[in-house]
């Protein structure tokens, strides 16, 4: 049975920074991408940045935060710099997984909160 497990968030002040991580275990033969989503209260969940051989931003992050992953460790990370209350959001982690489960795996999300 796949589980992720995210870590990381927590509250912070604006221009401040924090490192999420995705931590992924069990059920993993290939793992095609790995992202990250966020929703604040009241909107819809949207992407934040994936990366599969190579990494996409969503404009709102497009300098300030950063993915990254490492295949040996079935991991996802995400820098994020310089902070704004707008970023205030559960963030979750998705996973593409190949062959032969072929299907989307989300986690259960951390929350991060910016202050003004």
């Amino acid at each position: 049975q796949v589980q992720l497990v995210e870590s990381g968030g927590g509250l912070v002040q604006t221009g401040e920074s924090l490192r999420l991580s995705c931590a992924v275990s069990g059920g993993v033969y290939s793992l095609i991408s790995m992202g990250w989503y966020r929703q604040a209260p009241g909107r819809e969940r949207e992407l934040v940045a994936r990366i599969r051989d190579n990494p996409t931003y969503a404009d709102f992050v497009k300098g300030r935060f950063t993915i990254s992953r490492d295949n040996a460790k079935n991991a996802a990370y995400l820098q994020m710099n310089n902070l704004k209350p707008e970023d205030t959001a559960t963030y979750y982690c998705k996973i593409q997984r190949g062959w032969p489960n072929s299907d989307e795996v989300w986690g259960q999300g951390t929350q991060v909160t910016v202050s003004s």
